[in-house]
């Protein structure tokens, strides 16, 4: 047999406290997928950067075609060809598609640069790997899926042999990540080896040659992706089988009270005479295509936006939610889509993250009371099995699950009469999505009336008792338990067939 390319004996990684990797043996082959799958915080990211040279190990070897490596920055590895795109692309925002893919290997006399050659070199570059890039333009202007053709370029241009991606579909809807499997597909063709960390099984399947399973930081096992299902994948991931499907519906009553009322919700051009009602007890689903207004219409609803017209009603009150305070103050909490960006503070404490909203509740006279923030901290992040050596920890030290139960513990710090989730298990494992699956559907059962927002439609149609499609800011389609399928979903939304409305 030949070389592996890679090979990893005995290497473990700790952070502080936390075992990250406990004696990791594995073997990548040249010109292979091999996936690495597992629960957050199983290891699998902190692996692969060990390999990328972003960490190095506090035990073990690593041998790259059968030479020991001792890697100390990204650009030790880089020199051996190996290089590492992740889900949130690193690319300088106000320099050309040309200048970021030879950012440190421009070349040129006298420290003179030669846009011409450079021109020439991108041309070649281009036309040898097909990925078709407009060499002037701004990567700022780009979608994430064409920043993250910019970075393999990059890489190409650098010689790179073994491409490790983390997670890069999570921010691509399914078009572009298609064409990301075909861009995958073709560097193995050429001879490139890939490493391919991702939550999405199915897609793990249909792309990988291999798989490695982590656990609790170390190999459950590595098999031909031929041999695994997503049922076997769980199970070894998990060390227990978890049922895939999802919970069981129990539809609100049929004379359950309007919650939620919308009547002509307008901000142009992103939302456009949306109309909607929500019972107590009901989870209605947004879907659509990403532009479609499902994010606007949530973020108008809970005040982050304003709106431009329409009326909002709750519990049969008009109500003018301008800012989310005052979104919050009536009732209405919201989980936003991107949970970094949008909701977390990430270099702050669970206890600081939960009660931010609420320090009137945890303060007395203007300070903040300490033990009773704890305590009543404490108890929702229990009830919510969220997992952290320390409430005190920050939360950036969460796996992405965990940071998005800390959200919900936020929102259910007082029970809310209207709860938006969009994009609710973004970048959580299979493990999280479960539970977080249960807990919205708790959080229905105890009449709370639930919008919820996903790209993914397996995940509506799960969920929702009834689904609105949107198109271009309108609501085009009202799917309910009958009608409800992904292809009238995706009629509705690309305007083709039956499903499609005006």
């Amino acid at each position: 047999m030949s070389e592996p390319h890679v090979r990893a004996e005995s290497v473990s990684k700790r952070f502080g406290g936390v075992h990250a990797l406990r004696g990791v043996d594995l073997e990548i082959a040249r010109g292979s997928i091999h996936a690495l799958v597992g629960e957050n915080g199983a290891g699998k990211s902190t692996l692969a950067k060990i390999l990328a040279g972003v960490h190095r190990p506090d035990d073990g070897t690593i041998a790259v075609g059968g030479r020991p490596v001792d890697y100390r920055s990204p650009r030790d590895a880089l020199a051996d060809g190996i290089t590492i795109i992740t889900q949130e692309p690193t690319v300088v925002p106000h320099r050309s598609v040309q200048e970021n893919v030879f950012l440190g290997v421009e070349g040129g006399r006298g420290g003179l640069l030669d846009q011409r050659r450079t021109g020439r070199r991108f041309a070649q570059l281009v036309e040898r790997t097909g990925i078709e890039l407009p060499p002037r333009a701004l990567p700022r202007t780009l979608t994430v899926a064409d920043q993250q053709k910019v970075e393999i370029l990059r890489a190409i241009a650098r010689d790179a042999s073994l491409f490790i991606m983390d997670e890069p579909t999570s921010a691509l809807t399914a078009d572009e990540s298609e064409r990301l499997f075909e861009l995958i597909r073709s560097l193995r063709s050429r001879g490139a080896t890939i490493v391919y960390v991702s939550h999405f099984l199915q897609e793990v399947l249909s792309l990988a040659d291999t798989v490695t399973v982590l656990r609790d930081g170390s190999v459950v096992r590595t098999a031909p992706a031929a041999e695994e299902t997503p049922e076997r994948l769980v199970a070894a991931m998990l060390g227990r089988t978890l049922d895939l499907a999802f919970p069981n519906k129990t539809p609100p009553p049929a004379d359950a009270p309007v919650v939620l009322s919308v009547r002509g919700l307008s901000r142009a051009p992103a939302v456009v005479d949306v109309s909607l009602e929500i019972r107590a007890g009901e989870i209605l689903g947004l879907a659509g295509l990403i532009g479609s207004g499902r994010s606007e219409v949530a973020r108008a609803i809970f005040g982050a936006d304003r709106a431009t017209a329409g009326t909002i009603e709750l519990d049969g009150r008009l109500i003018r939610p301008r800012s989310p305070r005052a979104g919050v103050r009536n009732g209405i909490v919201m989980l936003p889509e991107d949970r970094k960006r949008q909701g977390l503070l990430m270099l702050r404490s669970l206890v600081e993250n939960v009660t931010l909203p609420h320090l009137d509740e945890v303060s007395h006279a203007g300070v903040i009371q300490h033990r009773r923030e704890a305590s009543r901290t404490s108890e929702l992040i229990s009830a919510l099995d969220v997992r952290t050596r320390s409430n005190r920890a920050p939360v950036s030290s969460l796996s992405g699950g965990n940071q998005q139960k800390v959200l919900f513990a936020r929102w259910l710090f007082e029970r809310p009469r209207v709860f938006v989730a969009d994009e609710p298990t973004r970048g959580v494992d299979v493990g999280a999505k479960r539970a977080i699956y249960e807990l919205i559907q708790s959080l229905a059962a105890e009449g709370i009336a639930i919008l919820l927002i996903s790209s993914e439609h397996e995940e509506i149609l799960g969920l929702a008792h009834r689904v609105l499609v949107m198109r271009a800011g309108r609501i085009v389609a009202e799917l309910d338990q009958e009608t409800m399928s992904e292809d009238a979903v995706l009629h509705a939304a690309f305007a083709t067939g039956e499903g499609a409305a005006a």
